[in-house]
């Protein structure tokens, strides 16, 4: 997939009679870097796309996150989409105002506040939904049904794992 940002240089055997080739650098099987890597290429096609959409990356983050549900909490919401509450807030406000997402308290605790899909977030939302998952279908296809499957498999399993400090 394209990209903006030049990509690693990879390793390679040395032909035979060559000079042997380098050592292999710690970055290269870094685990936190892989990750970081393979996110920035494949999110940044798409958040490209949402951009010029006219929405931030946070704001089609929230969208995402209330598709198919009928409302999320701040707190979740700030999980969701990587954003910390505070900043998240002033963005669902900006959202509210533009008729995307309501905003209501929990019946329960009225600290909570709730956030669910307006009619008009619904529509914005199921638009970029279907291209992420056909951005998503074409990530994906070169790996093959099973390895794509797997790694789904396996990114859920890390992000299931305890938060070590």
């Amino acid at each position: 997939m394209p990209s903006s940002a030049p990509s690693r240089p990879r390793r390679s055997a040395a032909p035979a009679g060559a000079q042997a080739a380098a050592p292999p650098r710690f970055i290269d099987d870094y685990l936190a870097y892989l990750l970081a890597q393979a996110s920035r290429r494949v999110s940044g096609q798409f958040h490209g796309e949402v951009q010029m959409g006219g929405l931030s990356v946070t704001e089609w983050r929230v969208l995402a996150g209330l598709s198919g549900v009928p409302h999320e909490s701040v707190g979740a919401l700030s999980e969701i989409t990587l954003t910390k509450q505070p900043t998240l807030s002033k963005i669902i406000q900006r959202m509210e105002r533009q008729g995307l997402v309501r905003r209501s308290d929990t019946p329960v605790d009225r600290r909570q506040t709730l956030v669910a899909l307006t009619p008009k977030g619904q529509a914005l939302a199921a638009g970029y939904v279907q291209r992420a998952l056909q951005h998503q279908q074409r990530v994906l296809q070169p790996l093959g049904a099973r390895n794509a499957s797997t790694l789904m498999r396996v990114l859920r399993q890390l992000i299931d794992l305890p938060e070590s400090r």
